[in-house]
């Protein structure tokens, strides 16, 4: 009997060794799996960091080539603006020499009116004269008529 009780104990070892051969065999193929379940999820994730980066690179790119173009119409506009500006002070210039010309040509008008009757009544109190008797009267320009003269010796100083 304990021939025949070795052999059943041999028996059971073995059914637990086969068991165990197995169960190792299960863990280790759910170890391969996990593996290249792994490999597989980093090669996803390295390729979705790749694709981020060149998203970045080319976000990147589109950024600098639209900061130039912003650049480049900054200046064009800032020319304009000198431009304008210079222009405007022209023009500035112009306008104070054309209001110092017609307050002149008031005060000279009010001499005129007042020292000859020529323009009209002197010592009228009227601001508006009649176009018969005005400065801008035809028959009374008869003396604008006559060219004014000037040598080249007044102009030196």
């Amino acid at each position: 009997m304990a021939s025949s009780s070795g052999t059943s104990s041999g028996s059971s070892q073995l059914q637990n060794s086969g068991s165990e051969e197995g169960l190792q065999a299960m863990m280790d193929q759910r170890k391969r799996k996990r593996m290249i379940s792994n490999r597989e999820s980093a090669r996803r994730s390295r390729m979705r960091k790749q694709k981020h980066l060149d998203d970045l690179v080319s976000q990147v790119a589109q950024l600098r080539k639209d900061n130039q173009e912003i650049s480049s119409s900054i200046n064009i506009t800032a020319q304009q603006y000198t431009s304008v500006e210079a222009d405007n002070s022209v023009l500035r210039a112009q306008v104070g020499e054309l209001s110092h010309r017609l307050e002149s040509l008031n005060e000279i008008i009010k001499f005129l009116n007042a020292s000859s009757g020529v323009f009209g009544a002197a010592g009228t109190s009227s601001t508006f004269i009649e176009p018969t008797d005005s400065f801008f009267n035809p028959l009374n320009m008869a003396y604008m008529n006559q060219p004014i003269m000037a040598s080249a010796d007044i102009l030196h100083y």
